[in-house]
């Protein structure tokens, strides 16, 4: 299940000293690096699609490269929570986790048990509970041994194909809304769009990288981490489909590409953004356990705390020195909405 580290680690290229102005920031990180991203993540969702609906073997490589191959194109999108992506709850729908009140395996049993109807359609899907919607809800269908073993197997087939479907009409909403208008929006901020100038539209970019820097050290790492006598390792993202380390990985990788635009204009911040991104990555690189099992005995519990002490030594340049450096305010909180 690593075998996508040292991609993911290769992803982070060597930041170009570009001095760039203000000016180019919005539309850069357009450009560069959200459209790319949302173009992949319909592309992998649509062969998820088209692979599910081949075949419902659990085992089969061809739906589960399929599902790996569309997740990580989430992962490397989803810091971008605003905009086409919070619509109608898209992103929710996507990726519902932290399931604290483990509503997602409780709402696949009621379905599995009554044989709902509303599996027979994406369209119909569309309106059950967000738990049961999205990756999180397929990765159960997939690897989750109690869940298959309800109901019929044709029924289970049934709910697979609508999950991977609707997730596949999630992507295409939200590509199709950036290619709208939302990107131009962005990407030349005026008085008559949501970003009045670059400065806010600089912010909204600014919100995405501090809430994914946020997201994946204090709930990727933080949930498994637990405390010392209380470790949790079955609270890690996707340890089912063996994609916790996996999916740090590839949202660091994602996350240094937003940051190398936003410090465009600061070459000496883009070379210290740079080398924290790579230490972080290069301890996710080395770090041989791929669900986390490991924060349950202090010598190997030791490397995941020092993986989230990188995270947050980025997390600090950021704040400090790219914060100031865009013009956003001390005390920016990434989970305010404003």
């Amino acid at each position: 299940m690593m075998r996508m580290i040292p991609l993911a680690f290769a992803l982070l290229l060597p930041i170009p000293a570009v001095a760039g102005d203000m000016a180019g920031i919005s539309r850069d990180a357009v450009e560069q690096h959200i459209m790319p991203r949302y173009a992949v993540l319909d592309d992998t969702s649509q062969a998820l699609a088209k692979a599910a609906s081949q075949t419902c073997d659990v085992a089969a490589p061809a739906l589960t490269d399929a599902y790996d191959a569309a997740f990580d194109a989430w992962i490397a999108a989803s810091h971008l929570r605003f905009g086409p992506s919070e619509a109608g709850d898209r992103a929710f729908a996507l990726a519902f986790w932290p399931d604290t009140r483990g509503i997602t395996p409780r709402t696949l049993r009621t379905l599995i048990a009554d044989a709902d109807p509303v599996a027979a359609s994406a369209e119909a899907y569309a309106d059950v509970s967000i738990a049961a919607r999205g990756f999180y809800a397929l990765e159960m269908m997939l690897y989750d041994a109690e869940i298959q073993a309800l109901g019929t197997p044709e029924y289970r087939c049934a709910l697979m194909q609508v999950m991977a479907a609707d997730i596949a009409n999630l992507a295409s909403a939200i590509r199709a809304d950036w290619q709208g208008g939302y990107a131009e929006k962005l990407a030349q901020p005026g008085a008559d769009g949501p970003y009045r100038g670059e400065a806010e539209a600089s912010q909204e970019l600014f919100k995405a990288l501090t809430y994914g820097l946020e997201f994946t050290s204090d709930t990727r790492l933080g949930r498994p981490l637990g405390t010392f006598d209380q470790p949790r390792p079955k609270r890690a993202e996707a340890w089912q489909s063996g994609r916790s380390l996996r999916n740090v990985a590839l949202s660091l990788a994602s996350l240094g590409d937003l940051a190398a635009i936003l410090a465009q204009g600061d070459p000496g911040l883009q070379t210290r953004l740079q080398d924290a991104f790579s230490t972080a990555l290069a301890e996710a690189k080395t770090l041989d356990d791929p669900v986390f099992a490991g924060v349950a005995m202090p010598a190997s519990r030791i490397r995941v705390e020092a993986l989230q002490q990188s995270i947050d030594s980025v997390r600090d340049i950021v704040r400090d020195d790219l914060g100031p450096s865009l013009g956003v305010a001390s005390g920016f909180n990434a989970m305010d909405g404003d």
